[in-house]
Formats: C-alpha cells, structure tokens, sequence
C-alpha cells in the first residue's frame, strides 16, 4: 500500500468560517493525505467574531505565535504547505522554527513582506497584482524567493475556481 505525501492547509484570515473555497483545492489535491487547519483555532484567535480588525488584532497580538507553536507541535514529520494570507506567516514562521518544509505555497499572504530570512525547502509565493500590500520586488530579491504575480487579481484570488486549479496542478506537479 503506497503512502500518500502529507499535505497542510492553513486557512486564511477567516479559519472554517465561509470558507466552501477549500474544497476546491481538497477535491483536486486528493492524492494527499491533507489536514486542514484552522488558523484561528490554532492561534486561540475568537472564532465568533466578524469584525476583521479584530481578529486581525489578535492575530497580531499573540495568534500568530501561538499558532506556530500549536502546529510544531501537531506536525512532526515532513510536509507540504499550501497556505492562505495568514496562514502563510504561520507556516513560515513555524519553518523557521523547525517545520520540515518539503515544499510551500503561500497564496496572498502579505505579512510576509516583514521577514527578513526564509525557512528551508521549496518556497513559491503568489500574489494578484491588485494586492496592495503584497512584498516588493526588492524583498524577493534580497531573499530569493520564487513567485508569480497573478495579473487581474486581488486578495481573495484563493477562492477563485480558475486559480485553486492552476495551483492545484502545480502543486501535483512538484
């Protein structure tokens, strides 16, 4: 019986909440044995709240620590990331501090563009060129990281059909 390659999916801002989305990729990427995480969970961050300052608040304050930590301790062995606007800086942060990384794709996570070094494995960024608060060219640079800037898109990119499949492919592919 062959074993299925580990896959993680960290969610984005939102956790578990409106999120239909994710089946999008889970459907496409069943060739993995994926474990979805809910980012707000994982971060102790209040799952009933809608008011996105807020949560961004807590995010910042303290759910994106306790989140890394939560997720070394969860996943031990080697992984694939996909993750989505937070869940990018929780999974890179959670690589720099031990996550065996084989591959991670981060999608419209924007916090990113406040490291200032990268964990180790394959790393591939995406962004829609309408995000404002994506990371410069000159980070990329500095730390070379691969990316692909997706014209005529925006943050939510990720929950879009047409992008979940190229990426979906992609990730297949690797």
């Amino acid at each position: 019986m062959d074993v299925k390659p580990r896959l993680i999916i960290l969610s984005d801002l939102w956790g578990a909440k409106d999120n239909e989305w994710v089946s999008l990729y889970t459907d496409l990427l069943n060739d993995f044995d994926i474990q979805y995480y809910d980012c707000r969970e994982l971060g102790n961050v209040d799952t009933f709240t809608k008011n996105q300052k807020i949560i961004h608040q807590q995010f910042l304050a303290s759910g994106i620590d306790s989140a890394v930590t939560k997720l070394q301790v969860l996943e031990r062995g080697e992984v694939t990331v996909l993750a989505f606007s937070i869940g990018g800086i929780i999974a890179w942060k959670a690589g720099l501090k031990g996550l065996k990384m084989n591959s991670f794709y981060a999608v419209s996570s924007t916090r990113l563009r406040h490291e200032i070094t990268k964990p180790l494995g394959r790393l591939k960024l995406y962004f829609g060129d309408g995000d404002s608060f994506q990371p410069s060219k000159e980070w990329y640079e500095k730390l070379d990281v691969d990316f692909d800037i997706v014209k005529n898109k925006g943050h939510k990119m990720y929950s879009e059909e047409d992008f979940a499949i190229r990426l979906c492919k992609e990730i297949k592919c690797k």
